[in-house]
């Protein structure tokens, strides 16, 4: 399975001059190992060096952890622009909304 994430991943930018972003699927409550096996995939990965693989996690309403990472070539032209609006935008989901009762 490995060998073949990592395939799509690599046509993915072969192909494409953009970021991707993935999300661990989390209906089954394992979202963390998804995360973590992810990440020691990636750590394999023999063209890791050309990436920024940039894992965050987030806490949603009901306490539930989702995880996620961008993975963006470290030669692309809009990377600081592309960084910033992922940094940002998790940012945005870290901050709970107060209640208002």
């Amino acid at each position: 399975m490995r060998d073949t994430v990592m395939l799509i991943i690599k046509n993915f930018f072969n192909m494409n001059e953009a970021a991707l972003l993935y999300i661990c699927e989390s209906g089954d409550g394992k979202q963390y190992m998804r995360s973590r096996l992810f990440e020691y995939w990636f750590s394999s990965y023999q063209m890791k060096d050309k990436f920024i693989l940039m894992p965050v996690s987030i806490e949603d309403m009901e306490g539930i952890e989702n995880f996620a990472a961008l993975i963006i070539r470290k030669d692309n032209p809009n990377i600081i622009d592309i960084v910033a609006d992922f940094s940002n935008t998790v940012a945005m989901f870290r901050v709970k909304p107060n209640s208002h009762d």
